[in-house]
């Protein structure tokens, strides 16, 4: 091997890393093509463009699920209480609609998921509670107040409104999702919010370096309560649309999204750590979880091992991206 041969690896080696820390939807589209080869092996003549409407109609809750991570992450927490909000959205709007409206039906969860939310900055920023800690015990209060609505209304479950069921499975000429009509709004919100406002840096500059934050002006307490109260908005909403495409209202109905929507957001970039991060790559990464899924079911893996790889992807993604920028 040549000296310029030699010099030439390091160069390329950071070339890489710099690339997985910078640019991630690239390498992430990359794989996310070669998981839908490898589904296309395992199952000859699956994908076809009604399955891509599939994938992209089931991966669209999980998406927003991971958009209140991706901005939670960014100042260094984990929002937990997202799958409680969630269920509590499309349980409790199913269980008024026949009695307010759907209007109101949808206003009222809506409403509590900003309180809960409000609650948990306060507790968050001004209290300094942990966030783990904090979105922990209001996932288990929105979950007892959710049980304690179910036995008032002497109901197990309800139906899911007619419109909710459209939003969420429907499909615009077969092939388009309906439900992009709520989640391109939502990702441009979240996308331009955080690279062109003022508040979206704030929330970088929280979680890269809080002190240096503070002594900036920059009041960290306000900057988290409307953090909270907007990732149980986005929990809400993904929780209507969720009991929509699964045509479904319990109280626990999006339990089982919360380490998903973890994984994609760690998938797509985001540090763990905070500081870093961005929403193209969660929407890549809430794809890519949605198709190996699709690829477990296909091998006949129960869902007790996708919870297994999705522990896994978190483990091995959040080191790989913690040694990628220490050595950058």
């Amino acid at each position: 091997m040549t000296a310029e041969a030699r010099e030439d690896r390091p160069r390329r080696s950071v070339a890489v890393r710099n690339l997985f820390r910078d640019q991630p939807v690239i390498p992430l589209t990359v794989l996310l093509a070669a998981l839908v080869v490898l589904i296309e092996l395992a199952d000859p003549g699956i994908v076809n463009p009604n399955w891509v409407s599939v994938v992209v109609r089931q991966s669209v809750p999980l998406a927003i699920l991971a958009g209140c991570q991706v901005l939670t992450m960014l100042t260094g927490g984990i929002d937990l209480s997202v799958g409680a909000i969630a269920s509590m959205a499309g349980f409790v709007t199913a269980t008024l609609v026949n009695s307010w409206g759907l209007p109101a039906a949808i206003a009222v969860p809506l409403a509590v998921a900003a309180l809960a939310g409000l609650i948990t900055g306060i507790g968050v920023g001004v209290f300094r509670v942990h966030p783990l800690i904090m979105t922990l015990g209001i996932s288990f209060v929105v979950l007892g107040l959710s049980n304690v609505w179910q036995l008032q209304m002497v109901q197990t479950g309800a139906g899911v409104p007619p419109a909710l069921r459209t939003l969420g499975s429907g499909m615009f000429l077969g092939v388009v999702p309906l439900s992009l009509l709520v989640f391109v709004p939502v990702m441009l919100l979240i996308i331009l919010g955080l690279r062109r406002t003022g508040y979206g840096r704030l929330l970088y500059a929280i979680g890269d370096n809080p002190v240096a934050a503070r002594l900036s002006g920059a009041r960290g307490w306000q900057v988290l309560i409307v953090l909270y109260v907007i990732s149980a908005l986005l929990a809400g909403i993904a929780g209507l649309l969720l009991s929509g495409l699964t045509n479904t209202a319990s109280v626990s109905l999006a339990d089982s999204s919360v380490l998903p929507s973890i994984a994609a957001a760690v998938i797509g970039g985001t540090s763990i750590m905070g500081g870093r991060g961005g929403y193209g790559g969660a929407i890549i990464g809430a794809l890519i979880l949605t198709v190996v899924s699709a690829l477990l079911t296909v091998l006949g893996l129960p869902e007790a091992s996708r919870q297994v790889v999705f522990g896994s992807i978190i483990v091995v993604v959040a080191a790989a991206y913690t040694r990628i920028t220490s050595e950058s």
